[in-house]
């Protein structure tokens, strides 16, 4: 190499699924990913935000023994860094506590970054735990002039990387924790690209992969160079530690033929943290070609979600300590969706199908539940609900007397199928998975204690139209699809009264889906969405059902977050709320 010239640099972003929480085993975890990252010669591992306690660790933040904790598992980790430097995410307890990165180095932390920029919306709360850094850091490997960031730093255009790279810094490392939502992951990739051609900065982002309560983290890591170009991804929604090799010298090249930088240096140069200058790690150099890594291809929107609520069930059932889940099979299309995703997190064996008929389920949907059953080789329980339904009828005659069948008999047999379940659960120690759509959840069209029973409600965030081409994207898998072709046809219908159609309580699916998209995602009011085509009444009556409910929301249980707005963790309203918009 030329004298003066700062050599490519082969680094590691281990991709990993902490557990919040679980200190020893993350430590344990992140040590093996420093040998694995050393061992395929990487001199520096990068890992992501607060991968020491995994994220978002929330009040367990507010217990200074769990800090404690947390810095003794950061030093199990910084022990393992010999012959490889290793940032490692984890917080930091000092006048005050820090989001921090820690820079670990021939058995140490020698150095530590403090996250300057908190996000405090959507599902983020971090001005409630740390407080903010002072700005940009650089971290110098030899010549090799590094920008410390983490997550949130590098979304917002400007300071700290903007200060990093005036600095001096040549490649940008961001630890992130950033949760999916649908189509997320190659929006984030476009501002990356567009942050490494801002700063004439090669950038290595490493994000967290897993689920996490209704949270799920899609990894997606990136190693780019200073043109924006991809040299490597990581596969999405999997554990990986992706190894590639970066020139940073180009970078620096690049801003001798680009002077956009030198202005804002001249006028004044940015303050920012020295935190130290290291040798570089002793690795046989870059050979011509070695450039770059692995780019996995990335998943089209419906594989995606669908990839995302797998991951996200497998998590929460090993995770919480389940080991086999639960669901009432009703032959809809709901329930479809809910038994194909359980048995491809959790295998066949893991997972039991209960139908749980009534005088009112029709013979095609009760067939169709057990040949589904059949087809993905899940056992299936048979458990006719109605001599349940003579014994509470026959207990309420004398109060309900002269008083028609309404939709109390309809609620009736849905919390008695919710019991039943709860009951396996109890007996068995089984996950219930509860089967209840978005549009549904939006509007209240479902019953408490009954059909959103149970411990984690795997689609609560999945409009009704998207369960349709969920279950069209997984039986395009198989050469014969498990599902039988009248699940996806039948009209819906909750069956708990003779000739039900979900069709005549609600809007059609697609109505109803546009219209809680605009007020939901995008809080929309009732002239815009009028001035869209969609028809005034249909938009008042889904307005109050969607007001109305928030109730029955707030009693649900967990579910996976799949769109911005998911309800509890995103879209937080008032259950005593007197405004109705106009």
């Amino acid at each position: 190499m030329p004298p003066g010239r700062v050599d490519p640099i082969r680094l590691a972003l281990a991709q990993v699924n902490p557990r919040v929480g679980d200190l020893e085993g993350n430590a344990a975890k992140l040590t093996e990913y420093v040998e694995r990252a050393r061992d395929a010669g990487a001199e520096l591992v990068l890992f992501p935000e607060l991968a020491v306690t995994g994220y978002p660790p929330e009040d367990l933040l507010l217990k200074e023994h769990f800090l404690r904790a947390a810095e003794e598992a950061l030093r199990h980790v910084a022990a393992a860094a010999q012959g490889i430097v290793a940032l490692v995410g984890s917080p930091e307890r000092a006048d005050d506590v820090y989001n921090a990165l820690a820079v670990c180095v021939e058995g140490q932390v020698v150095a530590r970054y403090r996250k300057s920029v908190l996000p405090n919306y959507g599902v983020f709360d971090e001005e409630r735990y740390f407080q903010a850094g002072e700005g940009g850091a650089v971290l110098e490997l030899d010549d090799l002039r590094l920008g410390l960031t983490i997550c949130e730093d590098l979304w917002t255009p400007g300071p700290p990387a903007s200060d990093e790279a005036l600095a001096g810094a040549a490649l940008l490392v961001n630890a992130s924790a950033s949760p999916y939502h649908a189509g997320k992951g190659i929006r984030r990739e476009l501002m990356m690209v567009q942050r490494a051609r801002d700063n004439l900065c090669s950038l290595a982002f490493c994000n967290l992969v897993g689920g996490q309560d209704e949270l799920v983290f899609d990894g997606h890591s990136l190693l780019l160079d200073h043109d924006g170009e991809v040299l490597a991804r990581a596969p999405q929604f999997a554990e990986t530690l992706l190894v590639g090799t970066v020139d940073p010298q180009a970078a620096i090249t690049a801003r001798l033929r680009d002077a956009r930088l030198r202005p804002p240096v001249r006028r004044q140069l940015p303050q920012v943290t020295q935190l130290g200058r290291l040798p570089r790690p002793e690795r046989v150099p870059p050979q011509p070609g070695d450039l770059g890594g692995e780019v996995t291809p990335l998943l089209d929107e419906v594989s995606e979600v669908y990839a995302a609520l797998v991951l996200g069930v497998r998590d929460y059932v090993a995770k919480n300590g389940f080991s086999h889940a639960v669901l009432g099979l009703s032959g809809g299309i709901d329930s479809a969706l809910v038994l194909l995703v359980a048995a491809d997190a959790l295998g066949a064996d893991g997972v039991t199908a209960v139908v749980m008929p009534s005088r009112y389920s029709s013979e095609g949907t009760q067939s169709d539940a057990r040949a589904m059953a059949a087809n993905l080789g899940v056992r299936c329980l048979d458990i006719p609900i109605a001599p349940a339904m003579e014994t509470y009828e026959a207990m309420l005659a004398d109060v309900f007397a002269g008083r028609e069948e309404d939709l109390t008999e309809e609620n009736l047999q849905a919390r008695i199928r919710g019991n039943l379940l709860m009951a396996l659960s109890n007996k068995f120690g089984w996950l219930v998975l509860t089967t209840g759509n978005k549009s549904e959840n939006s509007v209240g069209y479902s019953t408490l204690y009954g059909d959103s029973a149970g411990g984690f409600a795997v689609i609560k965030d999945v409009e009704k139209t998207l369960v349709y081409r969920l279950v069209a994207e997984r039986a395009r898998r198989d050469p014969e699809s498990p599902v039988p072709e009248s699940i996806v046809t039948r009209p819906p219908s909750a069956e708990l009264r003779a000739e039900q159609k979900d069709s005549d309580s609600l809007p059609d699916y697609d109505t109803l889906d546009a219209i809680l998209s605009a007020y939901v995602e995008d809080d929309a009011d009732r002239e815009q969405l009028e001035l869209a085509g969609l028809p005034p009444a249909a938009i008042d009556r889904v307005f109050s059902l969607v007001d109305r409910a928030e109730y029955k929301r707030r009693q649900a249980p967990p579910g996976i977050k799949i769109t911005p707005r998911a309800f509890g963790r995103d879209r937080r309203m008032p259950i005593t709320n007197g405004y109705r918009p106009r």
